[in-house]
């Protein structure tokens, strides 16, 4: 019965400590190469000079199904402004999956399958879905957020990170 509670207590634990840390501090998003859904790729040195959205999902997650109408909208409001959005399906997604969710739902962003898994692992070892990352002009992640933003929130932060330089 210990050694339960102790299970529990240090799970509990672990998992504060990983919601603490979301809007950790500034750091470099890590070198990732992106495989989209139409076979071509994407590296995070593509993000220089936009401000852009990392989103890890999965179609089996239903929070990420949920909020996927907000994102869309998030995007579609700042995609002329140097905004740029890439969706990030998890290795446990199956690929013929996350393609039919984005062709039925007309995705208007990339999608990109993380097969191997190295791309989550690059990124703070994603396990959790959804866990999304604003990442700056600069290539600097600015925030982290595990679980649904506050998307009024994210779009003040987006529009202060497109008006600097």
């Amino acid at each position: 019965m210990i050694k339960a509670r102790w299970k529990l207590w240090a799970a509990g634990a672990a998992l504060a400590g990983t919601l603490a840390l979301a809007g950790c501090a500034q750091q470099a998003a890590p070198q990732s190469t992106f495989t989209l859904l139409d076979g071509n790729t994407e590296t995070t040195q593509d993000f220089k000079g936009k401000v852009t959205l990392v989103k890890f999902w999965a179609t089996s997650c239903t929070t990420c199904v949920a909020e996927m109408p907000e994102v869309v909208a998030t995007y579609d409001k700042y995609k002329n402004k140097g905004y740029d959005t890439i969706a990030v399906a998890m290795q446990y997604d199956p690929p013929s999956y996350v393609k039919n969710y984005a062709q039925t739902r007309k995705l208007p962003f990339k999608v990109a399958i993380d097969s191997t898994g190295q791309v989550a692992k690059a990124w703070n070892d994603v396990q959790l879905t959804p866990t999304l990352y604003l990442v700056d002009k600069h290539g600097q992640i600015v925030k982290r957020y595990i679980g649904p933003p506050d998307f009024a929130e994210l779009d003040k932060l987006i529009e202060k990170l497109l008006a600097q330089a």
